[in-house]
């Protein structure tokens, strides 16, 4: 019980990082294609990317280690529905983490390098993407919950 407890608290908690580090993309691409600190933006990229990792692990745990049956879950629409958009969000994620470090390198070399305004814009719909993406994951979790 306890430990069931405490992995759904590791599990929420890392889902709560995902969502200040994808947040904290937004903010730092808020500022500009000339003026986004590409350093900042990579490392809130990892920090992203870790804690998706968490999320993951954590919802490993959940799936075989939890007060719910396997089979609870497998047999599950909305199950299903979940995992599937944490993958397409996954998936969106590259494009943006190859960017910013592309970017980064530029930017290594060349302080005066400016991120191409298009590119800059196409990255902050796709963070956008993201959000709207993650924001909707929680909808999934509640009818996977009451086994609908």
């Amino acid at each position: 019980m306890y430990g069931d407890a405490a992995l759904s608290y590791a599990h929420f908690l890392s889902i709560f990082f995902l969502a200040w580090f994808l947040g904290r993309q937004w903010l730092l691409l808020g500022a500009g294609h000339v003026a986004v600190d590409v350093e900042t933006l990579a490392r809130a990229d990892m920090g992203y990317f870790i804690s998706a990792g968490a999320v993951l692990l954590t919802g490993l745990g959940r799936l075989f280690l939890g007060a719910k049956p396997l089979a609870f879950y497998t047999h599950n629409t909305s199950f299903h529905a979940l995992i599937g958009l944490f993958v397409l969000i996954g998936l969106i994620s590259i494009l943006p983490t190859m960017s910013y470090q592309r970017w980064r390198r530029y930017r290594r070399d060349d302080a005066a390098y400016e991120i191409p305004p298009r590119e800059w814009r196409w990255m902050r719909a796709l963070v956008m993407m993201e959000m709207c993406g993650l924001a909707v994951i929680p909808i999934f979790a509640v009818l996977m919950a009451r086994g609908i």
